[in-house]
């Protein structure tokens, strides 16, 4: 079994920026594809950011430009930058990773527990 723990969310004022991380553990297993995705009140989940194993990146149109998304292979965490927020980017954000655990040659999927990001003057 794999956990993702996220960390990071907070109230910020428009403009400003934030970091979240997604760290991920357990045992025997190695992390593919990571994303982040977000949920605002009464709105479905949408994806915002993207990367693969080897670093291929993109984005929602929404957050092109402001968002970064990178990752630490060797410490199994995935990171969203947030920079000039803005009062829409208000939600609650999720870690998805793809997870290949070694000792059953099997992929999974696991979810964060969600974080809340809030942007507000």
């Amino acid at each position: 079994q794999v956990q993702l723990v996220e960390s990071g969310g907070g109230f910020v004022q428009p403009g400003e920026s934030l970091r979240l991380s997604c760290a991920a553990s357990g045992s025997d297993f190695s992390v593919g594809r990571m994303d982040w995705y977000r949920q605002a009140p009464g709105e479905p989940r949408e994806r915002v950011a993207h990367i693969t194993e080897n670093g291929s990146r993109n984005y929602a149109d929404s957050v092109k430009g402001r968002f970064t998304i990178s990752r630490d292979n060797a410490k199994n965490t995935g990171y969203l930058d947030m920079n000039s927020l803005k009062p829409e980017d208000t939600a609650v954000y999720y870690c998805n990773f793809q997870v290949f655990h070694v000792s059953d040659f099997r992929f999974d999927e696991y979810w964060g527990q969600g974080i809340q990001v809030t942007v507000s003057s």
